[in-house]
């Protein structure tokens, strides 16, 4: 069920009775970590629950109050609907009182469907669809002419005052430029008692059994009639017309049989020249999810999976028998590579040579076929189809393994038919002010706004009177999305490349146009993804969701959106078990005058320290130039290599076009041959000053409630490990697969090991249960009697990470990866917490842990995409140690970021702007974080001023291991950084390594060895 739809009903119902009640009050919360709490929030105010991570904040918006808000929609049901529902669990909580419908927004609630995209959520491209159905004007995709239709009685006008005393043939267009044989077509015909019909511009008797080449492309039209037009015999003329346009679905083509000059009519739109008919428009012509609008080579989705040379034979150096053409692998004894071994032998080449020492000609039709016949016609002639063929033909298989088998092999590229724009070329030759749809979905917001704002003037009376109410909609819609800062967005940009703080403010852009009274709005991190620049019309759109007469709860860390609250509420005093208390609750000034950890660093009392020398680095760099990708204006990129580096930027500038989609994946091209192809460039210097790359990205690490922190890790490889070495394990034959919850043996197998049960609801999302066999503990009793320190394998995935790190601390295969977990500030999750509950931040913080628990090698480059997100003021400044240990290790960090209290540690900014969209896409200042605040251009360097004005400056702070020094380490020791690297070179890198004390004394025998 969407939050939309379940506030709807009950609004009108619940808001003269709740309107007068000044608090929503909460008594006895206990959910998660909560430890009894109540607490009473104003009603039609802007409220923000803040704290450190992991404190609870969410435990009380959404698994309690928005919860309780649900369950009690849920029960305005009948028992009959409750029955195919099933009754949602009352939240752990005594009671809430004042509690008006809820909606919540959160940040993992956006489709994964390509076919979802900015347009159709928020309604604009449907209303657009309707727009272009009822005003736009036909032009022809041959002649460019403007389209015509015209009624019968105009149509036999036009014939009589051109077609006066001539000889004149009609004939109703059956078939136009299609293949086929057309037996059973010219059998119809004949039955129907037509005796001829003209085709391919000459006029034949239909005899029985008469059919034409298949293989070629064919006109065919029936003879209705063959007359002379007069104005005495215009009644014959009407009814065989009118019998034309019966038979020729609305189109009729009169021939002169002396000139063979042909004119078409249509009932529908036509372009006279070429008798091209359009079917008359409707709002599913322009849809892209609908066969009547959809591009027939893209299915509408602006992009095609395609084979290419390179995907199919990635490495030349290979020979075909040793898997040179990758989807086949290495030579078999099959047909397709006895077809090929014929083929080459005919070229006089060899399966054995590398592919490129092959002949171009042989490589040509190994690759898009070759036939051979016997000149003197004794053999059989000789025929292949080609490997690109056959693959394509395994690409359309009706079996799913081999169609996923294929499509590892292929590149996505903007479809040739529709260039991208989704729809058929019919659906693109209706235009309104000279622009079709699709031209319109690929604008930015801000300039379809300015394209929409007085379109008036620019249509006709007739157009005017039939798109006024709709434009008022689509200008109203526009609007929302401007006033939530996401005026760079278009149309047509897919739903799934979102981040979740784009996500959560369409949908508010949505909320704001329904206009809905007496609603609470509960919402998480809404500012994600935000320049402070835009924070203003966010907290803007937020008040004006307030003066509806809406009560608004933001789970929020942003110092603006804290300071512009009505009341802020804080929770803590720690994370996890150290959580779940309110520390303080009143107005922001009341708060900042409290002593709590969140109110010092709002007041500047604690601060993010930052270095008052910036690192040098190791003197080399990364260069990528001319990048030209989406509003990429012929950017070059230059990456000082061994710092820390920051790229910032308004909302829409091009950060993710420069990084995500134009250097990673060159980087992962060149280091791991990944497929992604990379936006346009010109050319990139200095891969060998890196070693490889690593994204953190904030895409899920798992979309079951099997996947968690734990298997994702690889951590719980190691726990199963060590108690299946435990005595009571040894003596029942126990293996660690029967520690496993993913395979028979150990598990539960009621849920399989899932601890929960899916119960599938149809058209609402799957509601997960606790099993009711293993009450969510994943295993059967006999797994669990097994016990290490007392603790079963279900308590020890129940235990918190900060827990685990006491529990396992003389296991240093596994100590190492719970401590990193513990070091990125989620010491408060759990091991086995499922990753469906994990926000975007806490996904991005468990993936680089996993990477911070490999050793690096010193010259690893790090790409995070706005690693803050869901981070309280001290969990920056945990998250900003740990990256700056990877730097000063020689390695090299570069981060996507808004949030000052990051970009201001950085040692080199990289600005890009200055606006989003259109006017964004250079790189408008680059240096220091001091250098970069003083620079003229770009809204990054006045908010950054002011960051730095009221910040703590240090000298550079010598980062303490977790253990000292050895002796043998301390003696004598090289440079850090040449240290790093010698060390590197003796130790391969390991999935699973050892602690770093365990480490220091391995290097310090090394040495003494040496």
């Amino acid at each position: 069920m969407t939050p939309k739809d379940s506030a709807a009903t009950p609004v009108a119902k619940q808001n003269s009775s709740t309107v007068d009640v000044p608090f929503i009050e909460v008594y006895g919360a206990r959910e998660h970590n909560l430890k009894n709490i109540s607490l009473k929030i104003p009603r039609n105010e802007l409220v923000v629950f803040t704290g450190i991570s992991g404190s609870g904040k969410s435990s009380l918006a959404f698994d309690t109050i928005y919860a309780e808000g649900q369950r009690r929609y849920m029960e305005t049901f009948s028992a009959y609907a409750r029955s195919f529902l099933g009754g949602l669990e009352r939240p752990n909580v005594d009671k809430i009182e004042g509690l008006s419908p809820v909606i919540s927004i959160e940040q993992k609630t956006t489709s994964r469907n390509p076919r979802s995209t900015v347009g159709t959520i928020t309604e604009i491209y449907d209303f657009l669809r309707l727009l272009y159905a009822r005003t736009a004007e036909a032009f022809s995709y041959v002649t460019g002419e403007k389209m015509i239709k015209q009624s019968d009685d105009q149509i036999v006008q036009h014939v009589l005052e051109h077609f006066s005393g001539k000889k004149t043939i009609v004939l109703a267009p059956v078939v136009k430029g299609r293949k086929g044989h057309y037996r059973e077509l010219f059998e119809q015909i004949r039955k129907m008692g037509f005796l001829r019909a003209r085709i391919d511009g000459e006029l034949v008797e239909l005899t029985p059994k008469m059919q034409v080449d298949r293989y070629k492309i064919h006109d065919i039209e029936i003879v209705i009639d063959k007359l002379v037009p007069s104005v005495e015999d215009r009644y014959r003329l009407s009814t065989s017309i009118q019998n034309a346009l019966q038979h020729g679905k609305g189109t009729v083509l009169v021939l002169d049989a002396d000139t063979n000059a042909t004119q078409f009519y249509s009932r529908h739109l036509m372009d006279p020249a070429t008798g091209i008919a359009y079917d008359d428009p409707a709002p599913n012509t322009f849809s892209f999810n609908s066969p009547y609008g959809a591009c027939p080579v893209c299915n509408g989705l602006g992009e095609i999976e395609e084979l290419t040379e390179d995907s199919i034979a990635p490495d030349k150096s290979l020979s075909i028998s040793r898997g040179g053409i990758a989807p086949l692998g290495e030579y078999r004894d099959i047909w397709i590579f006895s077809q090929i071994t014929a083929l080459l032998k005919r070229h006089k080449a060899s399966l054995t040579v590398p592919i490129s020492d092959i002949p171009a000609q042989a490589w040509h039709d190994l690759l898009y076929g070759f036939e051979e016949e016997d000149p003197k016609g004794k053999r059989e002639p000789f025929i292949f189809e080609g490997v690109m063929s056959f693959l394509k033909k395994q690409l359309e298989s009706d079996s799913e393994n081999v169609r996923a088998w294929i499509q590892e092999y292929t590149t996505q590229s903007t479809c040739p038919e529709c260039n991208g724009y989704r729809l058929k070329k019919e659906s693109l030759h209706f235009k309104l002010d000279d622009k079709h749809i699709g031209q319109l979905a690929e604008m930015d917001i801000a300039e379809l706004a300015a394209w929409v704002a007085n379109l008036e003037e620019r249509l006709s009376e007739r157009q005017n009177l039939i798109a006024r109410e709709l434009l008022k909609e689509i200008r109203k819609r526009i609007g929302f999305l401007v006033d939530v800062g996401l005026e760079y967005l278009h149309l047509h940009r897919s739903v799934r490349t979102l981040s979740g703080g784009e996500s959560q403010r369409i949908r508010l852009a949505t909320q704001i146009g329904t206009q809905l009274v007496g609603v609470l709005y509960i919402m998480d991190e809404p500012s994600i993804g935000l320049h402070q620049r835009d924070n203003e019309k966010l907290i803007k759109a937020l008040q004006d969701l307030r003066d509806l007469g809406n009560s608004v709860v933001v789970v929020e860390h942003d110092k603006d959106m804290i300071l512009a609250a009505d009341y802020v509420v804080d929770i803590g005093p720690g994370a996890g078990a150290h959580g779940g208390q309110i520390v303080t609750a009143g107005t922001p000034k009341e708060m900042m005058e409290s002593g709590t950890t969140t109110a010092d660093y709002l007041s500047h009392r604690r601060g993010i320290p930052v270095r008052k020398q910036k690192r040098e680095g190791n003197g080399k760099s990364l260069i990528l130039r001319g990048a030209t990708g989406h509003n990429l204006k012929n950017v070059t990129l230059e990456l000082p290599l061994g710092k820390f580096l920051c790229v910032t930027g308004v909302s829409g500038s091009g950060k993710s076009s420069l990084i995500h989609d134009t250097l990673f994946p060159i980087l992962n091209k060149y280091f791991f041959n990944a497929k992604r192809e990379p936006l346009p460039y010109q050319e990139i210097d200095g891969l060998k000053n890196i070693d490889k790359v690593i994204e953190v990205d904030q895409s899920p690490i798992g979309r079951t409630p099997r996947s968690n922190p734990a298997t994702y890790t690889g951590v719980f490889t190691e726990i199963r490990s060590l108690f299946a070495s435990l005595p009571e394990a040894k003596i029942r034959g126990y293996s660690a697969g029967r520690f496993s919850f993913n395979v028979k043996g150990g598990r539960c197998e009621t849920c399989e090991g899932a601890g929960m049960r899916t119960i599938e609801m149809n058209f609402m999302p799957d509601v997960y249960v606790p099993c009711e066999t293993c009450k969510g503990k994943r295993y059967n009793r006999e797994t669990l009697e097994v016990r290490f320190k007392g603790k079963s394998i279900t308590d020890v995935l129940d235990m918190t990470v900060e827990h685990a790190v006491e529990f396992f601390e003389n296991q240093p295969r596994i100590l190492r990866k719970i401590q990193t977990l513990n070091q990125v500030g989620l010491g408060y999750i759990t091991l086995g917490q499922q990753a469906t509950t994990l926000s975007g931040g806490e996904a991005q913080r468990v993936k680089l842990a996993t990477e911070l628990s490999k050793k690096d090698t010193g010259r690893t480059l790090y790409i995070l995409d706005e690693p803050t997100t869901g981070l309280h003021f001290q969990d920056i400044q945990h998250l900003s140690d740990v990256l700056n240990r990877l730097v000063d290790k020689g390695n090299s960090v570069l981060i996507i970021e808004h949030n000052m209290d990051l970009i201001k540690v950085a040692d080199h900014i990289i600005d890009i702007g200055p606006e989003g969209g259109a006017k964004g896409g250079t790189i408008v200042a680059q240096g220091t974080p001091e250098e970069v605040a003083e620079s003229p251009i770009g809204y990054t360097a006045r908010f950054l001023k002011e960051e730095l004005s009221t910040s703590h400056y240090v000298d550079a702070p010598v980062l303490v291991e977790d253990e000292p020094e050895t002796e043998d380490e301390a003696t004598d020791a090289p440079a850090p950084e040449k240290k790093t690297r010698g060390r590197k070179k003796k130790e391969p890198e390991a999935a699973e390594a050892t602690p770093p004390a365990a480490e220091k004394k391995k290097a310090g025998r090394k040495k003494k060895a040496e």
